[in-house]
């Protein structure tokens, strides 16, 4: 039996479709932008190969678009039909998991591979990414600790644990341990962007702007082939300068980074979830900053409205609320919450994240949207709390509570405002007077 590029058996039909699936897992890591290519050629060689099947479902469920789920189901009946041993049987077992909305099983699942074969790289890489759009940062950690010392730098996919193990501490606040891992994993790979991304995000939960800046403009040349992780990196970049006030070089990385439409990368996957998230939470961040932003809501509202009735991705849902919000498409919104609701009461995981957190956040983004700042807080209030559970960082969820503060102080509200910045004072390190979304609501309330 053939072995991928880990050790593990695999079940190929030669040695050389075993090296192109290595090739794909390699692009998956390392987000290559062809990776998906990689898989083509993969399937071409052997199209029964059961890990290479998976990994069909698996690319279709990243898109976190619901018209792509039949697709992974299919994948994961094939794979399990053409799985040689149990560890084949259990990966295809989770993407079915996956793909029927049961997010807590597949992660066990993916954990149960993990503990009897620490090296699977893929089952990891998995747990970690869909833990965090989960909200999980600590079972993100639980996992990257439970395998990271079973691994060394003779390991292909090395690099991907010390990035993961970056992230993950990133989130549960551990930024010294975090930045010495991303720092490694970059020092052995200059391209690796997701290593690069969580030590911008230390940098960014540090308030080191400058620093930011300057490590990912040195970094850049090293990009050339990645994947839409790179308009997230640029955004990481324009929130260091949204932060300086810079909001001329905000616009220009909007639209000549990563929301560029006539890039590649963006014409191919124009709706992409994270390049959504991207666009729409920089937008509403500067009109809270009274910069005008033109037109360039109006695409995102466009999209938003094709992709009412998809509740895959929770934390994308209130980004396309504000993007109906901005262009006052107030009926689809109310469209797109009854949408919503009706998903809340289907089974799986994300019917509860759906009840406790992304409805009211979507009643209190459509309702803020309105002018109606008291019923944006009323909405909102009881979501607070548990909003992490709609997935996304703490630099991600920031623009979340910053809408809930500037709501609270437009109505008067000052309680709310003072629970969100005691919040927000409690779980970032830069204290709200110096950061540029809250300082005016804490001279204003905290003194």
């Amino acid at each position: 039996m053939a072995k991928d590029a880990q050790g593990l058996s695999l079940t190929a039909a030669s040695d050389a479709a075993a090296a192109a699936y290595d090739h794909v897992v390699e692009g998956y890591l390392k987000y290559r932008a062809d990776a998906g290519q990689r898989l083509k050629a993969a399937t071409a060689i052997d199209p029964e190969m059961p890990m290479a099947l998976v990994l069909q479902g698996v690319f279709a469920m990243l898109t976190y678009n619901s018209a792509m789920v039949p697709r992974a189901q299919a994948a994961a009946d094939k794979a399990a039909r053409c799985a040689g041993n149990d560890r084949e049987r259990a990966h295809a077992a989770a993407l079915a998991l996956w793909a029927s909305g049961d997010m807590d099983g597949a992660l066990a699942a993916w954990e149960a591979i993990m503990a009897t074969h620490p090296h699977d790289i893929l089952a990891f890489r998995l747990h970690h990414f869909c833990a965090f759009w989960l909200g999980r940062a600590g079972q993100m950690l639980r996992a990257v600790d439970a395998v990271a010392p079973k691994w060394s730098a003779a390991l292909p996919g090395y690099g991907s644990i010390l990035a993961c193990r970056c992230f993950a501490n990133e989130e549960c606040g551990n930024y010294t341990v975090a930045e010495e891992a991303g720092r490694a994993a970059v020092a052995l790979d200059p391209g690796d962007l997701w290593a690069t991304h969580g030590v911008a995000h230390i940098m960014e939960m540090q308030g080191r702007r400058g620093e930011g800046i300057l490590w990912l403009k040195g970094l850049e040349k090293h990009w050339d082939g990645g994947s839409n992780l790179l308009h997230h990196l640029w955004w990481h970049r324009a929130m260091y300068h949204l932060e300086r006030e810079e909001h001329a070089e905000v616009l220009s990385l909007y639209d000549r980074g990563f929301r560029n439409l006539g890039s590649g990368l963006t014409q191919a996957m124009p709706d992409l979830y994270i390049d959504v998230q991207n666009a729409a939470s920089m937008l509403f961040r500067l009109e809270l900053h009274d910069v005008h932003v033109g037109d360039r809501w109006v695409e995102l509202a466009d999209k938003a409205e094709a992709r009412i009735g998809d509740c895959l991705s929770a934390f994308t849902l209130p980004h396309w609320m504000m993007a109906l919000g901005a262009t006052e498409r107030f009926q689809a919104g109310a469209r797109m919450l009854d949408a919503m609701r009706d998903a809340a009461r289907q089974p799986g995981t994300n019917a509860a994240i759906l009840r406790d957190a992304a409805i009211p956040v979507c009643e209190a983004v459509l309702a803020y949207a309105q002018g109606d700042f008291a019923r944006a807080v009323d909405a909102m209030r009881p979501a607070v709390s548990v909003m992490h559970i709609l997935g996304g960082s703490h630099a991600q969820q920031d623009v979340l509570e910053q809408l809930f503060l500037d709501a609270a102080m437009k109505a008067g509200l000052e309680e709310d405002a003072r629970l969100l910045l005691e919040r927000v004072a409690g779980r970032h390190p830069v204290p709200p007077e110096r950061r540029v979304g809250y300082a005016d609501a804490a001279r204003e309330i905290l003194h």
